[in-house]
């Protein structure tokens, strides 16, 4: 166990951050653990939420002392994200949170801890939070989350009738001309791709040009915004893609640019070992997520009996966290 007094600078800070500040060595992961199991007291109280410490607060944080020894270092290895989402936005039913790659969205069919939706209900108001839709775990960027069940329900509606579009950023190896021209929701020009995709029952996903008993369509619309020439293995092109998905289909975007032949950088379902090796993060190590980020949330015309109707015609927008040097 450690202690600390809270300092003036440290007043208003959660009492993570506040721990963190304190104690540099100790991860995201281990106090937001600690939390969860009430292992961490301000003034002799334990707390399983995220709050605001004050200055003069006494924060009791019981770990392992190895923990907090710094000179005792954990065998090499990628860190987990030290943050596992921020709130992007706010509105009167939905928070739109920036998750971080390497993060589940839920538990699923596995027993995973410290998802983002558990982390979500445990550090925030917001007990009764729901999912409105998942990306996968390593993709990062923007998720739609309802505050309680009939947020969610008036949520699932507009899903139902095409009144949310998803944009995506990826990196993908070469330079995509396939496809047709396209106009996307707000009048962009894109090229647009279908195929048909069969998910196993293991869920591994496979795309087909022609359509098989129990084949999904899918369609995704895309335009390049940029390409880094000579950035591959074998002096391929690397492109930075801007997508619309017309279909949200599971692993959509990476298996279907993969069967194109521009594999998502970073993809160890869908891409390729050697291209994957190739690339370095700006710090020199193995890039450990695919490079594909839920960047655009667009919302359409909302009927008024709609609780969400406050979004209608808005957008939310950040950029893509590539963590790949390009030479």
């Amino acid at each position: 166990m450690r202690d600390f007094k809270v300092t003036r600078s440290q007043d208003g800070l959660h009492v993570a951050k506040a721990c963190q500040q304190a104690f540099p060595q100790l991860k995201s992961a281990d106090l937001f653990h600690a939390l969860k199991r009430r292992d961490i007291r301000i003034d002799g109280k334990k707390t399983n939420k995220d709050i605001a410490v004050k200055e003069g607060n006494t924060v009791e944080i019981w770990l392992p002392d190895e923990l907090f020894d710094s000179s005792k270092k954990a065998p090499a290895k990628e860190k987990t994200p030290e943050k596992m989402f921020e709130i992007v936005a706010e509105t009167k039913g939905l928070l739109i949170v920036n998750k971080s790659q390497g993060i589940a969205v839920h538990s699923g069919k596995s027993d995973i801890e410290d998802t983002l939706i558990d982390q979500i209900r445990e550090t925030t108001k917001y007990k009764d939070a729901e999912l409105c839709h998942r990306i996968d775990m390593n993709t990062g960027g923007l998720v739609l989350i309802a505050k309680n069940k009939q947020a969610l329900a008036d949520c699932v509606e507009l899903f139902k009738n095409d009144l949310v579009t998803k944009r995506y950023r990826a990196l993908v190896l070469g330079e995509p001309d396939e496809g047709e021209p396209s106009v996307g929701v707000d009048g962009t020009i894109y090229k647009e791709v279908k195929g048909y995709l069969e998910k196993t029952r293991q869920g591994k996903v496979y795309i087909h040009d022609e359509k098989q008993p129990g084949d999904l369509d899918i369609a995704t619309k895309y335009r390049i915004l940029k390409v880094f020439k000579d950035a591959g293995p074998d002096g391929e092109s690397v492109s930075d893609l801007e997508l619309e998905l017309v279909t949200g289909r599971t692993h959509q975007i990476r298996a279907q640019f993969a069967h194109l032949g521009h594999p998502v950088i970073g993809d160890g379902n869908y891409g390729r070992n050697k291209v994957n090796l190739h690339f370095e993060t700006g710090d020199g190590k193995k890039v450990r997520y695919q490079q594909l980020f839920s960047c655009q949330i667009m919302f359409g015309r909302i009927p008024k009996n709609n609780m969400h109707v406050d979004v209608s015609g808005k957008t939310f927008k950040i950029g893509p966290d590539y963590n790949v040097r390009l030479k």
